[in-house]
């Protein structure tokens, strides 16, 4: 079942946040992950919400997203992000319609 992770990054500092952008689709693909949606202009139509940089990638499943998010190649670049933005992240299971 596929698997979603979303994030809101809001960067701080767009010349340390190039390198994040730049390398880290390559690491997400050898997870099986893919863009979705990524940097594109967003509107609020409920809630209270502001989103600055919205990311919304697929994975094949939890298990690989996971892999993913944990593996040492994205560990450097984890922290790039960490020096340069504020985030907020989370993974999302999907569901299979019930029949």
């Amino acid at each position: 079942m596929a698997a979603y992770l979303i994030a809101d990054v809001d960067v701080h500092n767009t010349a340390a946040f190039e390198e994040y952008r730049r390398d880290v689709p390559a690491t997400e693909a050898r997870y099986g992950g893919r863009y979705l949606g990524r940097g594109g202009a967003t509107k609020v139509l409920e809630g209270d919400w502001e989103p600055h940089r919205l990311v919304i990638i697929e994975f094949p499943d939890m298990q690989s997203l996971m892999a993913w998010y944990e593996s040492p190649e994205y560990a450097r670049l984890k922290a790039i992000r960490e020096g340069c933005a504020s985030t907020r992240i989370i993974a999302l299971e999907g569901v299979l319609p019930s029949n």
